[in-house]
């Protein structure tokens, strides 16, 4: 459940896990570190779309806690064909907080891939973490 970051470590990802790190590096070519994650999420899903790509944005996730059943206690900012959860952020730097975040969401919504991604970073890849269980 660590990050990769590697050339030698980025052949797990899955085919589809390598196109969503291909569009996101698009976006962030085109317009840099900087800017809103809102604007970076509906930018990515805007790539993911033109590839033909399913997705969902703001995805909800329920829980149960002691009979009770909250049906949007938690939002995968885009939900990647049911497959993967992407987190987008456009922070400083990750923090323990995000990747929790993400590690969360994929338990919860029974997901075996998710990737971190910053686009606050001068090279993406420097910004990008991806886990899996």
């Amino acid at each position: 459940m660590k990050g990769t970051k590697d050339k030698k470590e980025s052949r797990r990802f899955s085919p589809l896990s390598h196109l969503v790190i291909g569009r996101a590096i698009e976006v962030h070519r085109a317009l840099g570190p900087g800017l809103l994650e809102s604007t970076y999420r509906r930018c990515l899903t805007q790539e993911l779309g033109l590839q033909g790509v399913p997705f969902e944005v703001e995805a909800p996730i329920a829980i149960e806690y002691k009979g009770l059943r909250i049906e949007c206690a938690y939002r995968i900012d885009v939900f990647v064909n049911r497959q993967i959860v992407v987190e987008v952020k456009s922070v400083e730097a990750l923090k323990w907080v995000h990747e929790a975040q993400v590690l969360t969401h994929m338990r919860l919504s029974g997901t075996l891939n998710g990737l971190l991604i910053n686009f606050n970073s001068r090279r993406l890849m420097d910004g990008l973490r991806s886990y899996s269980f």
